[in-house]
């Protein structure tokens, strides 16, 4: 078996385990490759790695004051509201909500800042008719825990050039962070024009069709069922929100019944694990005609963007939930745009995690809040969307019924 030593070359899978408020955070990035002797890990991980074998981990804990995610005061700017627009759109005046983040670029003639830039800032609040925005990194000030396995150890060759990663830059790049909440406050997602659709023709009329077909590639369908399969215990009862032929369920968890939820009668009756079935369109009522304490988890998967009233279906979930029962909801980068609400693709995908757990904080009494993100991984041999290198990327939000 192979041993990783300090000139390896491998592949990895980076965790990096955070908190905020209560709510536990996970987020992993697959890494390939990896090449020990000339990219940059954090301090004593790289000791922890040495000598261990494929399948194997190192963990390192970052204290907030020693992360390289500091939160210097200097980083918040403050901004008339005229000159929050995009860049060279004078025009086009925007209204931030509390919470959101926006590209910096639409921070116009904020010193240090060019009109080119992506990178996040997190509108909070006002002071003196001025917009306030916090240009930090959204981790910055967390304590961060990295964990790093070792999926495969490649044969050594002598290298003398090539990219040099910062792999925890790396990790912390494109999102973390952004799912949590700004100092516990609400973020405000659930305006009327946010929950609008392009398409608001009766949803019986888009789904009139069946669609037996998977959203999702096999690799991200794997991750969410290997998710679901440690949340569920066997033997439950089990409600799937939305759903359709497939309940991405491991096919080795034993069910006490199985009730599919959903749109299209077809694609309901070729779900052979379904016990039950029902028919209801959630937008045009979403009163759930169970009993109270009914299930004793709700699943979710693709498909929580399309509701118009969230706020409403959530409740209704808590109710037929039994205490101690689960909701868990998974989604990624793939929807129909016409029945998605509005704001959905407007969000970052970690700001869509962000408005998912904000309907669990919204509905309350739910404990144990986690969110799950999984990027990176190699598009899978099977799928048909070869133009794309990485498999889709799963975003995952769960808790209990107190």
């Amino acid at each position: 078996m192979k041993i990783l030593e300090k000139n390896s070359n491998a592949v990895f899978e980076f965790t990096l385990e955070w908190s905020s408020n209560g709510v536990e955070h996970s987020d992993s990035l697959w890494a390939d490759p990896v090449n020990l002797w000339r990219d940059v890990l954090v301090p004593g991980l790289a000791a922890g790695l040495d000598g261990k074998k494929e399948g194997e981990k190192a963990t390192v804990h970052i204290s907030k004051d020693a992360s390289p995610l500091s939160h210097p005061r200097k980083k918040l700017a403050t901004l008339r509201p005229a000159h929050f627009h995009p860049p060279y759109k004078v025009d086009e005046i925007l209204h931030p909500s509390m919470g959101r983040f926006y590209p910096q670029g639409y921070l116009n003639g904020t010193s240090g800042v060019f009109p080119v830039s992506i990178a996040p800032a997190r509108y909070i609040g006002h002071e003196h008719g001025q917009l306030l925005f916090d240009l930090n990194h959204p981790l910055s000030g967390k304590n961060l825990t990295l964990s790093s396995e070792i999926i495969e150890i490649r044969k050594d060759k002598a290298e003398r050039g090539g990219r040099c990663e910062d792999w925890l830059e790396k990790v912390c790049a494109d999102g973390p962070g952004m799912q949590a909440r700004y100092q516990d406050q609400e973020t405000k997602f659930f305006t009327p024009e946010a929950l609008k659709r392009s398409d608001d023709s009766p949803d019986e009329l888009f789904y009139r069709e069946p669609r037996m077909v998977q959203h999702l590639d096999s690799t991200a369908r794997e991750t969410i069922r290997k998710q679901y399969g440690q949340l569920i215990a066997p033997d439950s009862r089990i409600l799937d929100l939305m759903g359709s032929w497939d309940s991405h369920l491991p096919r080795d968890l034993s069910l006490e019944r199985l009730t599919v939820l959903g749109m299209n009668e077809k694609e309901i009756e070729a779900n052979t694990r379904a016990t039950d079935r029902l028919i209801t369109d959630l937008n045009q009522n979403p009163s759930l005609t169970f009993d109270s304490n009914s299930f004793d988890a709700i699943i979710c998967t693709a498909s929580v963007e399309y509701l118009t009233d969230p706020l409403s279906v959530f409740a209704e979930l808590h109710r037929v939930l039994k205490p101690g029962g689960i909701l868990a909801l998974a989604f990624s980068n793939r929807w129909f745009p016409p029945k998605a609400i509005k704001i959905w693709s407007q969000l970052h995908e970690f700001e869509r995690l962000a408005m998912v757990m904000e309907m669990f904080h919204k509905t309350s009494g739910f404990k144990g809040l986690t969110t799950l993100s999984r990027r990176g991984l190699p598009r899978p041999d099977d799928d048909p969307h070869w133009q794309f290198p990485y498999s889709d990327p799963v975003y995952m939000a769960w808790g209990r019924k107190k």
